[in-house]
């Protein structure tokens, strides 16, 4: 039984799919709607997905969540925080506004997804936590403070939790996707120049697809990970070997 939050689309609804097919019951969410477009293709699959819906910059929304998958499936045996935005300005004329928008939506809510879901997992002796990190845990980015701070974040609750809750069955990793061909780095893509410079910057060649994470999705969630605790896996064309 897996939760997977922010998956409408892109990362999210990739990582769905892929556990899916692996055999996970899935439950998918949308910040605003219901993510219908992901159902289908779950659909298509043979699953049949719990849809949620919720602003998890909102507390009483992250424990609602959990408690709705296991209400519904009456466990929850995968997280996978995914959830996310970006706000893109200078850091001398980024907002305060924006700021506490997207820490409250890319590392309050994975604090807070993720100990109501270790309550449970504790519970039961067992579980997997995914967090979303980014290249920006490691690097400093481009007129996108909070979203580097965010995530730099979320590599070290990864590591914060990992070292709580290793020994009782609970293993907490991240991945670290790369440049990706999703909504939030549509600004990127648009600006020739700046797009020509990352792909320059890519071994690989290419922006990333979504079903390019769904492997190391897939491994993070299954028992062929069970000796991996705190890990940050960076899945990112070579990106960072340069």
């Amino acid at each position: 039984m897996a939760l997977i939050t922010g998956s409408s689309r892109g990362l999210g609804a990739g990582i769905a799919l892929a556990l899916a097919e692996a055999g996970a019951r899935v439950a998918v969410h949308g910040s605003h709607a219901v993510p219908e477009a992901t159902c289908e293709r779950l659909r298509q699959i043979g699953a049949s997905p719990l849809a949620l819906v919720g602003d998890v910059s909102d507390a009483a929304v992250c424990t609602r969540l959990v408690d709705e998958v296991i209400g519904h499936f009456g466990t929850i045996d995968i997280l996978v925080n995914n959830a996310g935005t970006i706000r893109r300005a200078p850091a001398a004329e980024h907002s305060d506004e924006d700021w506490q928008s997207v820490l409250d939506t890319n590392l309050s809510s994975v604090f807070r997804l993720s100990r109501r879901a270790g309550k449970q997992m504790l519970a039961q002796g067992s579980g997997k936590i995914i967090n979303i990190a980014s290249l920006l845990s490691f690097q400093g980015g481009i007129t996108v403070p909070s979203y580097a701070a965010a995530k730099g974040g979320v590599a070290q609750l990864t590591k914060a939790l990992a070292n709580e809750w290793a020994a009782k069955g609970i293993n907490v990793n991240a991945i670290a996707p790369g440049y990706f061909a999703t909504d939030n780095t549509q600004a990127l893509r648009d600006n020739p120049e700046r797009s020509r410079q990352i792909m320059e910057r890519i071994p690989a060649g290419r922006w990333g697809m979504p079903e390019d994470l769904g492997g190391a999705a897939v491994f993070l969630a299954s028992s062929a990970s069970n000796y991996v605790n705190g890990h940050v896996l960076v899945v990112d064309g070579g990106w960072l070997s340069r």
